[in-house]
């Protein structure tokens, strides 16, 4: 029997997710809560449409010239990826038979770091992985649940020399004061697997998806953060890598 998986969308050009220009899938279901999340129709485990392999890849080879020409490939993002283990795997274990780069886009919420990962881990080229806040109390405040198994899943990475592009979202009040970018820099400065760090200062752009749900936007009213204060975060966290970028 095919493996599929439940798939919300896709983008077909996608130029932020990854090097280049890339193919991106995003499946269906989420454990985390953000407030902030612009894809709140994802969160249902249940929700999208299923499709198998062969479907998606051949869907996704019609874009190969452009994906070769500038060096991108494809992205499996969400919702969350690592909720469909068995699907990335065998989806990036068939670009690779096509000499597709692949990227994993995830909150690194992975309960347990089983087998399954490391299958999934060893077909994956880059990861894109977001730490929401260092602080404990507040990333349970800002999603819901624990950051404890990302900040374990960023030091697996870190031991395997998995290559990352690590993300951090600044949100006024949330996310950007100089306290929580200095314990992010001394949580990641010993990490030489990390690439760069992309800053992304937050936006409102998903609150539709909220309203037509027929819910209240928790951060509703809070504005995207300040050139300055976008630059202050990133002056504070060269101190401990050399990229960071927004």
């Amino acid at each position: 029997m095919p493996i599929t998986g439940r798939v919300h969308s896709v983008e077909t050009c996608g130029t932020v997710d990854g090097p280049g220009i890339r193919f991106i899938i995003f499946l269906q279901g989420c454990l985390m809560r953000c407030q902030y999340c612009h894809n709140r129709d994802t969160w249902d485990t249940e929700g999208g449409k299923e499709m198998t392999v062969d479907e998606l890849m051949q869907e996704m080879l019609q874009y190969r010239h452009y994906m070769e020409a500038s060096g991108g490939g494809i992205t499996i993002s969400g919702g969350e990826a690592m909720l469909q283990p068995e699907f990335v795997q065998a989806m990036f274990e068939a670009c690779h038979l096509e000499g597709i780069h692949t990227c994993l886009d995830t909150n690194g919420f992975v309960r347990k770091i089983d087998q399954t990962t490391k299958n999934v881990l060893s077909s994956t080229d880059l990861v894109l992985l977001d730490i929401k806040q260092m602080d404990n109390k507040k990333h349970i405040d800002l999603t819901h649940v624990s950051n404890k198994y990302t900040l374990e899943f960023a030091k697996y990475l870190a031991e395997h020399q998995q290559a990352v592009y690590l993300r951090y979202v600044v949100v006024p009040g949330i996310t950007d004061s100089l306290e929580d970018a200095h314990a992010l820099g001394k949580f990641i400065e010993p990490m030489k697997n990390i690439e760069k760090i992309e800053l992304l200062p937050y936006h409102q752009l998903g609150k539709h998806k909220w309203v037509a749900m027929g819910e209240i936007y928790p951060l509703d009213g809070v504005n995207p953060p300040s050139r300055e204060s976008m630059v202050a975060v990133q002056q504070t966290l060269l101190q401990y890598h050399h990229t960071v970028i927004f």
